[in-house]
């Protein structure tokens, strides 16, 4: 093996290397699956490498179907959808490929197939989880194609309430899936945008895991070496698309931050996942342009924190106001959008989206307890551009 091919244990089973997508009729059946599911979005469904997973799962004597009824920001709908899929096919385990829309759509129908209870009965709210019979959770291969979510390692699903209009937080710990493969070859044919957008989505996880006050050294720790790979590796993924190192480092500074955030989220994504309600757009594009302004309102709490992630970063400036410029500097280099205007979202709803940010489960774990008057602040901010 080289150094950029491993298997791993931490916090599932994961193995590591471009190519190794291959394995992953073996994965489904070491999870005892005979007729998976590969659930994945309308656009990759039509690509060669969902194609030839699929075809390796049937030469492998494995009776594979798929699904791809999936939103960008999948919905209840989405869910209960491919649930009727897994059913009307027989199914018995599930292949999540994609991005984040697409692997969280596929966790929370791997959740759904053996349950009886409507879906949102399951948020994570309080211990909403234990209402889940664990017993007909499907078992799930994941298999990520973006370097940002690190849903492969999450044991939640955020998915769109279409008629409240909120994004909604499906958690059980058994949706942690078996098996995760990351290959850099299939992220090679993004798009410098999405990987900038994906990318800044990852650097959002560790960073708000890492700022959160709650006590978890471990995640700290990986955080901040999620964090490092991201300062290393993502203008080189942007800049060249075809450099699997740089890919191959990508993932894991999404997996990280995935397994970092276990700690806590905090005011980015409770904006966020507002607006992603709201407006459809791409989830990673507004953590990476709501950044600096949730970053900058957090400052009286983080500051001394921030000063050492400068110091491991070995930024040229080390206090606060060097780690902010660095935000800055390296979402111009990446063609971030330095306010929401840009992306056609205004201040109409302001005191809205400060309510629902208010109280978004991410809000729990911000340094800070912002009431909805200071979320609608910080959200106008950034709307116009004003740190």
């Amino acid at each position: 093996m080289n150094e950029l091919t491993a298997n791993w244990n931490y916090p599932s089973h994961i193995s590591v290397g471009a190519g190794r997508v291959k394995e992953v009729p073996m994965a489904c059946k070491y999870l005892r699956m005979q007729s998976p599911l590969l659930i994945t979005d309308p656009g990759l469904a039509e690509l060669s490498m969902v194609r030839e997973a699929v075809a390796r799962c049937n030469e492998a004597n494995l009776r594979c179907g798929l699904f791809s009824n999936i939103q960008s920001n999948p919905t209840g709908q989405n869910v209960r959808d491919g649930v009727a899929a897994y059913r009307a096919g027989g199914h018995d385990g599930v292949i999540a490929f994609g991005g984040g829309s697409a692997l969280d759509a596929a966790k929370a129908i791997a959740l759904m197939v053996g349950q009886e209870r409507p879906l949102w009965d399951f948020e994570d709210i309080g211990d909403n989880w234990t209402r889940v019979k664990a017993s007909g959770i499907a078992a799930i291969v994941a298999v990520p194609t973006t370097a940002g979510t690190g849903s492969e390692v999450g044991r939640a699903a955020v998915i769109t309430d279409t008629e409240q209009q909120i994004k909604r937080i499906i958690f059980h710990p058994s949706l942690l899936p078996g098996r995760v493969i990351l290959d850099p070859e299939l992220t090679l044919a993004l798009p410098a945008k999405i990987t900038a957008a994906t990318g800044m989505d990852a650097l959002s996880h560790n960073l708000e895991a890492f700022c959160c006050p709650f006590y978890h050294p471990m995640a700290d720790g990986i955080a901040m070496e999620g964090i490092r790979l991201v300062k290393d590796y993502l203008p080189r993924a942007v800049e060249n698309g075809s450099n699997l190192e740089a890919r191959t480092q990508m993932l894991v500074a999404s997996l990280m931050g995935a397994t970092a955030f276990q700690k806590g989220l905090g005011g980015m994504h409770a904006i966020a996942h507002s607006l992603g309600a709201l407006y459809g757009a791409h989830h990673g594009l507004l953590n990476a342009i709501l950044m600096p302004y949730i970053v900058k309102a957090n400052q009286a709490l983080i500051e001394a924190r921030i000063e050492r992630l400068g110091h491991f970063l070995l930024l040229k400036h080390t206090g606060f106001d060097g780690f902010l410029d660095w935000i800055l500097a390296m979402r111009s280099h990446l063609g971030i959008p330095h306010d929401l205007l840009s992306i056609d979202i205004d201040a109409t709803q302001a005191a809205r989206i400060g309510k629902m940010a208010a109280v978004d489960s991410a809000a729990g774990g911000n340094p800070i307890a912002f009431n909805a008057e200071e979320y609608a602040k910080i959200f106008t901010r950034a709307v116009n551009g004003t740190l």
